[in-house]
């Protein structure tokens, strides 16, 4: 088992984030979505920009440029709600693009380095090299800071 991977390969769906490619395990995918809108929600976290309705269940909406601390970007056509299991929740991440779904052998993956990009390396599981480009592999148990996770779990619980 490496890097906490219990499989030989691994299916991931791959989304754009300024520029770097993020990968997560589609297992943990329960929809890609166009942009819409978003409602509010008052006092929530900078990163936490919201909820959206989708097909009757209320679905928080996280920002995830805001969240690794990236540089704002205007969303574009291109740009994709990707619902994510996170912990007991259904989270909505907003993404600049989803690129492709791609099946990797987890021998490629390499253990995340301390200075990569800037992201903090908690919630990364590892890298994937590929012929022509890196993976980030997010670890979607820590991307959340416990005050985002605890915020979220509440305005849900007062949302039903």
């Amino acid at each position: 088992m490496e890097h906490g991977f219990d499989a030989e390969e691994i299916q991931l769906v791959v989304f754009e984030l300024a520029g770097e490619s993020y990968g997560v395990e589609i297992s943990r995918v329960q929809d890609i979505n166009r942009m819409q809108e978003i409602t509010e929600i008052p006092h929530a976290p900078e990163s936490v920009v919201g909820v959206i309705n989708l097909r009757g269940r209320v679905i928080p909406v996280v920002d995830l440029r805001t969240r690794f601390g990236l540089p704002p970007a205007e969303h574009t056509k291109s740009t994709r709600i990707v619902v994510v299991q996170m912990g007991e929740e259904p989270i909505g991440m907003i993404v600049d693009a989803v690129s492709q779904v791609l099946r990797i052998p987890t021998k490629i993956i390499e253990p995340p380095s301390p200075v990569l990009s800037g992201v903090d390396s908690r919630y990364l599981r590892g890298i994937a090299k590929l012929e022509d480009e890196l993976v980030i592999l997010l670890d979607l148990d820590y991307v959340l800071s416990k005050d985002e996770q605890e915020f979220i779990s509440e305005a849900m619980a007062e949302s039903v």
